[in-house]
C-alpha cells in the first residue's frame, strides 16, 4: 500500500511537470498567470538588492542614513538601490517603477534590462521615462509576439487606428495627427497587406476619406472600394488623381488664409494655422492617401514616362510637405525603396516622418526606410524570419524603435467592415470623379415567388 501511494505521487508530480511544461509551450498566458508570475515576483522580492548592486545600480547611502545605521545596526553600511514601487502584475507581466537616485538616469537602467531580464526570468526588460528621476520597468512574461492578442483598453480616436502589438506588449496606435506621413515596406508575404487592411478597416468607422493609388490593377484596394472617395489603379490614373489632390490642399490653405484675415479684435484661440483651428462647421474632412507599389510610380520606360513620373514624383513630395495643415495625409507602401527609384525618392522619404519595416528582400531597403533614424534598428529589420509574417521594426524620427506583429485579419472581413461603413463616405466634390465604381450586392431570394403546382389531367 506504502509503494502505491509513493508511486501515486509520484506520477502526480511528474503530471504537474509536463502540464506546466506543455503550458508554457502551447499555452504562454495561461503558463504566466498560474506559475510565471508567482515565480518572477518572489524572484525580484528576494533578489532585488543584489541584483541591482550586481548591475551598477546602486548609489552610496546619504550621510543621515549611514549615521542612522551605524547608530542603531552597528553594520557596515552598503550602497541601496533605487526605490521601487508597488509591483503591479498584468496578464502578459509586471510593471513596477524606480525612483532613481541622484547621478543616476534612465539610460543606465536601460543598459542593464538585459540583465534584470535573466536576473528575474522573464521573456523581456523594456524601460520608460515617466518623469525626471523615475522610470518604469516592463517585464514581459512570455513572447507576446508569437501569437498576437490585442489588449483590450487601447486609446483610439479621430485618426488614431491599432494596428499591432509591440514587444513590450502595448499596441501600437497609428496616430495621423502626431505622424502625419508614413513609409511601410515590406517583401510578398511579409505582412506589409495585413498592415494596411487593418489601417483602412480602422479609418473606415471614421469621417474621414479614403483616397487610394494602387498601381497593382487595384487588387489591394479594389476590395474596399465601397468607402474609398477615390481609386486610381495605375500610373496613368495617378498622373490624373494626384494634381486634384494637391489643387485641394491648396483650396484648403485658401480656407485657412480667409480665417487668418479676420478682424483685429478675434480671439487668438480663433486663429489657426491648420484645419483643425477652424469651427466644426467649416472644417473640411481629413483625406487619407494610400499608395501601394510606390516603386510603379517611378518606372519609366520612354522620355514621356519620364516628364510624367517626374510630375507625379514632384506632386507626392509637395503633399507630404504641405498636406499635413490641410488635413491630407500620406501612406505609402512597397516592396522595395531605394535611391536608384529616380529623382526625388529620396527627398520624399525625408518627408515620411513614420516608418515600419517588414521582412525585406535586400539591406537597402531597410537602410532606406530606418538608416537615417535608428541604425541599430536596420539589423533588427534584416532578421526578420519569413516564418512570422506581420512582424515588423517601427521608428519614428525620435530615434526610438521597436518590433511589432500585426494580428490577422482576412481580406473578406476588412471588405465587409468597409460595405458596412460606405454610409460613411464624406462628400469632397473634387474626388467624385474618381470613386470607383461598386457592383450592387446580389440579392438572395428567400424562397420561391410562386408555389409550384403538379399538372393534373
Amino acid at each position: 500500500m506504502t509503494d502505491l501511494v509513493t508511486l501515486a505521487e509520484l506520477g502526480g508530480s511528474l503530471a504537474a511537470v509536463g502540464g506546466a511544461v506543455y503550458a508554457r509551450h502551447a499555452h504562454p498566458a495561461a503558463y504566466w498567470s498560474t506559475v510565471g508570475l508567482p515565480l518572477s515576483v518572489a524572484r525580484l522580492l528576494a533578489s532585488y538588492s543584489s541584483t541591482m548592486d550586481a548591475c551598477g545600480l546602486t548609489m552610496e547611502p546619504s550621510r543621515l542614513r549611514a549615521l542612522a545605521v551605524r547608530a542603531t545596526t552597528r553594520r557596515e553600511v552598503r550602497p541601496v538601490p533605487p526605490r521601487r514601487g508597488v509591483i503591479r502584475p498584468t496578464s502578459t507581466g509586471l510593471r513596477l517603477r524606480l525612483r532613481l537616485a541622484p547621478g543616476q538616469e534612465p539610460a543606465d537602467v536601460a543598459a542593464s534590462a538585459e540583465r534584470l531580464r535573466h536576473a528575474w526570468g522573464v521573456h523581456a526588460v523594456h524601460v520608460r521615462d515617466v518623469k525626471p528621476g523615475v522610470v518604469e520597468l516592463r517585464l514581459v512574461g512570455f513572447d507576446v509576439l508569437r501569437k498576437v492578442r490585442m489588449p483590450r483598453r487601447v486609446d483610439s480616436g479621430l485618426l488614431r487606428v491599432p494596428v499591432a502589438l509591440r514587444e513590450d506588449a502595448t499596441a501600437f496606435v497609428r496616430d495621423y495627427r502626431a505622424v502625419p506621413h508614413g513609409l511601410v515596406l515590406g517583401a510578398t508575404l511579409s505582412g506589409k497587406s495585413m498592415y494596411l487592411r487593418h489601417l483602412i478597416s480602422g479609418l473606415a468607422l471614421q469621417p474621414v476619406a479614403l483616397v487610394g493609388i494602387d498601381c497593382k490593377r487595384g487588387v489591394e484596394l479594389a476590395p474596399f472600394a465601397s468607402r474609398l472617395s477615390a481609386l486610381a489603379t495605375d500610373p496613368t490614373e495617378a498622373a490624373e488623381l494626384l494634381p486634384v489632390l494637391v489643387k485641394e490642399m491648396e483650396d484648403r490653405y485658401d480656407l485657412i488664409k480667409a480665417r487668418q484675415g479676420i478682424a483685429p479684435g478675434t480671439p487668438d484661440e480663433e486663429i489657426t494655422s491648420d484645419i483643425w483651428g477652424l469651427p466644426d462647421c467649416e472644417r473640411p474632412v481629413p483625406v487619407v492617401v494610400f499608395v501601394d507599389e510606390v516603386a510603379e510610380l517611378f518606372l519609366v520606360a520612354t522620355r514621356k514616362d519620364e516628364e510624367r513620373r517626374d510630375e507625379m514624383v514632384t506632386q507626392l513630395i509637395r503633399l507630404a510637405q504641405l498636406g499635413r495643415a490641410a488635413g491630407i495625409y500620406l501612406e505609402v507602401c512597397g516592396q522595395r525603396f531605394g535611391a536608384e527609384l529616380g529623382k526625388g525618392a529620396t527627398m520624399l522619404r525625408a518627408q515620411l516622418t513614420g516608418r515600419v519595416c517588414h521582412r525585406v528582400n535586400d539591406e537597402a531597403s531597410a537602410k532606406m526606410a530606418l538608416g537615417d533614424i535608428a541604425p541599430e534598428a536596420v539589423l533588427a529589420a534584416c532578421s526578420i524570419a519569413a516564418e512570422l509574417p506581420g512582424l515588423a521594426v517601427v521608428g519614428d524620427t525620435s530615434g526610438g524603435w521597436s518590433r511589432i506583429r500585426t494580428p490577422y485579419l482576412s481580406l473578406g472581413a476588412a471588405a465587409e467592415t468597409c460595405r458596412k461603413s460606405a454610409h460613411l463616405v464624406p462628400d469632397v466634390p473634387a474626388l467624385a470623379g474618381f470613386r470607383p465604381y461598386v457592383p450592387p450586392a446580389p440579392v438572395e431570394a428567400s424562397g420561391p415567388v410562386t408555389t409550384s403546382r403538379p399538372v393534373t389531367e
